[in-house]
Formats: structure tokens, sequence, C-alpha cells
């Protein structure tokens, strides 16, 4: 029978409360709900990598960070994942389980081919749960993708060996900067980024971190091609991705490149630029031209690209060391063609946000004209020191161009090796090591393949 409360007094009502409080916190040890320990000692385990990808501008970066951040980072909601599937033992953290990542990527930075090795469950018995045996084992795809944000796919695994490092054992990473030729000379992008290939001195096209202590600032670049992506038809719209592929990145090395790039496409900067900012320790010729290119031993004053556009596409290993598989069917959620079909929705709702974007551009140009059309200086015929006045006499803006639809605006453009210089990076790194850096015991290993 239910008590009548509206006769019971404060103080009666109080303890009631707390009554059905206490037992609702109180669980029976038979109670059915109740549930058992989980020991990871009981079960087998292997080692394994999944590939994965993940939309950058959703997440605060990839790596894990120990303080709270504005975004969660991609390993943080990738780790739960794990924790959740009992695949991994929460209490012994990404140390505990061996996790290592191929390549770490800033805040606003896309992957579709990012590599996490790590200790995890098995099924199999221990003396069968070698690097060839996949039959009968969990479906890592299936169980993770059932757990992860639509924003984060787990793509395949592969089997590896215990002594297997997702970031020493990788041979290459490949990264894509896709961009629009609007104001761009898309040729002479590509005649600068011939300089590229090869092994140079990458300090003025990266961010100095004294932190990082790094003095070595030597990086090998096999590939810096720029391909279309879309028809000619869509004239100075039609899509472009820079394909740089290297053993390993500096921090910010490609936003600085792709930054360095822009300049070169509209006509303030040459080709030769690249070159320049490469020459860092004694007086050296242009390959192409022959003349002599100035001493750069301290990096200029820019701003890199944005973010948004920058995707690590793939990491590469040896065919001996991953066999990359999904889990069989295909037939569960989360893998196969359900994956499939996942992505492909959201691409074909994306390409439905393009065409709108485009009719909101098309509505407006017939109330508003378009800014007069400075770019590229190699098919106006324009210089910085050109420029028309508008009718009012005021002085033109210039709009570099810094990816994904950003601008750096100035009336007057400065070249770069004629702006302000930061300090050498001998001196920057002395000042941290007797400042900040001597509050620290132990210095941490850079990390390679950075953006």
């Amino acid at each position: 029978m239910t008590p009548n409360y509206e006769s019971w007094s404060k103080d009666e009502l109080i303890a009631r409360l707390r009554e059905l409080e206490a037992k609702k916190h109180t669980k029976s040890p038979h109670s059915p709900t109740s549930k058992k320990p989980f020991h990871f000692s009981s079960h087998p385990k292997r080692k394994i990598a999944i590939k994965f990808c993940y939309s950058g501008w959703e997440y605060n970066g990839l790596a894990y960070q120990n303080g709270p951040t504005p975004l969660p980072t991609v390993e943080d909601v990738l780790f739960k994942a794990f924790v959740k599937a009992r695949l991994v033992d929460e209490t012994g953290g990404l140390d505990g389980c061996g996790w290592e990542k191929c390549g770490r990527t800033d805040r606003g930075v896309s992957a579709a081919g990012q590599v996490v090795s790590l200790w995890v469950r098995s099924a199999l018995p221990t003396e069968t749960s070698s690097k060839s045996s996949t039959k009968h084992e969990l479906r890592y795809v299936s169980i993770l993708n059932r757990l992860l944000p639509s924003t984060i796919r787990v793509l395949a695994w592969s089997s590896i060996s215990p002594d297997f490092s997702a970031r020493f054992n990788c041979k290459h990473r490949h990264y894509k900067y896709f961009f629009t030729s609007h104001g761009l000379d898309v040729s002479l992008m590509q005649s600068a980024a011939n300089h590229l290939v090869g092994e140079h001195d990458f300090r003025n096209m990266c961010k100095l971190d004294p932190g990082k202590q790094i003095t070595n600032f030597h990086r090998c670049v096999m590939r810096a091609q720029i391909n279309p992506l879309s028809p000619e038809s869509d004239g100075d719209n039609r899509v472009y991705a820079f394909d740089l592929v290297g053993s390993a990145f500096l921090y910010h090395q490609v936003r600085h490149i792709m930054a360095v790039l822009f300049l070169v496409g509209t006509g303030v900067e040459q080709p030769s630029i690249i070159p320049a900012l490469m020459n860092v320790f004694h007086a050296e010729s242009d390959s192409s031209t022959k003349s002599p290119l100035p001493l750069v031993d301290r990096k200029p004053e820019y701003q890199m690209a944005d973010a948004l556009p920058l995707m690590l596409w793939d990491c590469a290993y040896a065919d001996s060391d991953v066999t990359w598989q999904t889990d069989g069917d295909g037939t569960e959620s989360g893998a196969g063609s359900e994956l499939y079909h996942q992505l492909h929705s959201i691409h074909q709702r994306s390409l439905i946000h393009t065409v709108l974007d485009e009719h909101f551009l098309t509505a407006a140009t017939r109330y508003h004209s378009p800014p007069p059309q400075y770019f590229p200086f190699s098919q106006t015929g324009l210089t910085p020191h050109t420029l028309p006045h508008s009718t009012s006499g005021r002085e033109p803006v210039l709009g570099v161009p810094l990816g994904a639809g950003t601008y750096k605006r100035n009336a007057r453009y400065i070249p770069l090796l004629e702006r302000k210089r930061l300090d050498h990076v001998d001196v920057a790194n002395e000042r941290w090591r007797i400042g900040r850096g001597s509050k620290y015991s132990k210095q941490k290993t850079p990390d390679d393949g950075t953006e």
C-alpha cells in the first residue's frame, strides 16, 4: 500500500528519501544485474595494427592529452572504444597496451590511413596467436566501429610481430593537401614543388618548437606532385591535390610548404623561393637558373596554410610487416559493405552541401559584384607595384590564399626574404634549455610525421 505522504512531516519525508536512496545504491552480491569482474590475465593477447580514418575538424588533434581540451582527441575516443570492448585493460592506459601511432596530426587535420599498433585481447590461444593466425579471431573492425562515432572509422587490421612499431616500421608517409586553382597559377606551384624532392633542411618551412630540442631538420621528400581532381571545365574552381610523400615530417611542415606554394601560385614569390628557404648553411646556386641563392639561416615570419584541407592519406609498410584485412563477410554493422555505405552516405550529403553553397553564392551575385581579381600575376599581368586603385582612390587590398577559402589580407605585400626573421634555431634551443627546459630532467622524443 502506498503511504500517504501528504500527511508526513518534513523530517519524515527526508528520512524516507534517504532510505530509498540507500536501497537504490545497495546491490545484493547475488543480484542478476551485478557484473562479474573481467580478468585480462585470463585471456590470450596478440599484437595488432589498425588502420583508421577520422574527420580532423571534429577533434582536438590525434594525440591524447593529459589536461582538458576544447574538443576530444582522436586517441582518447579510440582508446575508450578499445576499453569498452574489453580489448585492452583501462588501468594500464596507453603505455600498458604498447600503444604507438604512426604520425601525429594536429587539430583540424584529417587522416584516411592513420595506423596504431598495440596489444589486444585475442580469441585464439596464445600459442596460435601468431602473425599468420587470423581465422576465428575477434572481429576487431566490427567491434570497434559499433562503439566509435561516425567521424572515426576503423578500416582494417593486421596481425603483426611483437617487435613491430607503427611509427618506426613506417617506410613513408603520404599527405594530401586539397585546394582550388582560384587565383593561382598551378604550373608555377609545381615548378616550386619540384625543388622539394630529395633530402633538404626544412627548418624554414616548419614550426620551430624549442621544447622539442630538434637540431636535425633534414627530411627526405620522395614525391611532391600537384594532381587535378576535377575536370578542366571547372575553370578557376578546379580542385587539385598536392601529394607530398616523405619518410618523416617536421612539425607543421606540410602546411608551411603549402603556404609558400600559395605565394608562388599568386605570383608574389618566384619558384626559386623554395631552394632559397632551404639554403641555410652556405651560399649555393639555384639549379634551374644557376643564379646564386641568398643564405637564409633564420626563418622569416609568415602564416602557415589552413588545417582543414590537409589529410594524412597513407602510412606505408613493408608487405612482410602487415597484411591488412577486414572481418570477412561484411554483413555486420561497421564492416565491409556496411562501412562503405556509411562513408558513401556522408560523401553524398557533402555533395549536396556543396551545391547549396554554390547556389547561395549565385543568389548573392545578383546584388553584389565580385571584387577585382588581381591573382595570378602571370595571367593578369600585374605586379605588387602596378595594382590599380579603386574609383574612390583607395589602395587595393591583396588577399593571399591560405587554403579552404581563408586569406591573409594586406594592402602591401612584403617579400618573404625581406621580412623579420626569427631567432636562430641554436639560440632558441639554448634559451629554452636555460629557462623552461631546466625544469625537466628528461626530454621527450619528438614525433615523426607530425602535422
